[in-house]
């Protein structure tokens, strides 16, 4: 399977958060499945610390990534075009963007944001045993 890491998702994993549920915690572990996480999530991360909404190290999430050897995913004309053609059911830029990309790269969307369900993106709440 293929999986992208919604930020929450990512920033729940590196801090061992119980928010991550079992199940989750299993696919993301597991070395059979592609685990990706964008470079728009490493973007939030930063956009957030600046602002004071989060507390966070983006030099050692970059490291815990490459240690636990997930796929940084970039932003690629294609996922753009995908963007567009996006309804817009609510207005955080990161999530659509996160959105557009996941269905670009036939990705799950590991997330806990009920936005996503109304989107035409394949998702995995990010709870549960």
């Amino acid at each position: 399977m293929k999986l992208l890491l919604d930020t929450h998702a990512l920033l729940w994993w590196l801090s061992d958060d119980t928010r991550l549920g079992r199940t989750a915690r299993n696919d993301i572990a597991d070395a059979s499945n592609d685990i990706l996480v964008s470079v728009v999530s490493l973007w939030e991360i930063v956009v957030k610390v600046r602002i004071g909404k989060l507390e966070a190290d983006i030099a050692a999430v970059e490291r815990a990534i490459r240690h636990d050897a997930f796929e940084r995913l970039a932003i690629a004309p294609a996922h753009l075009a995908m963007l567009a053609t996006l309804p817009m059911h609510h207005r955080d830029p990161f999530d659509h963007l996160l959105i557009a990309q996941a269905i670009g790269e036939a990705a799950v969307l590991l997330s806990d944001d009920l936005h996503m369900a109304l989107y035409p993106v394949e998702t995995m709440r990010c709870g549960g045993t």
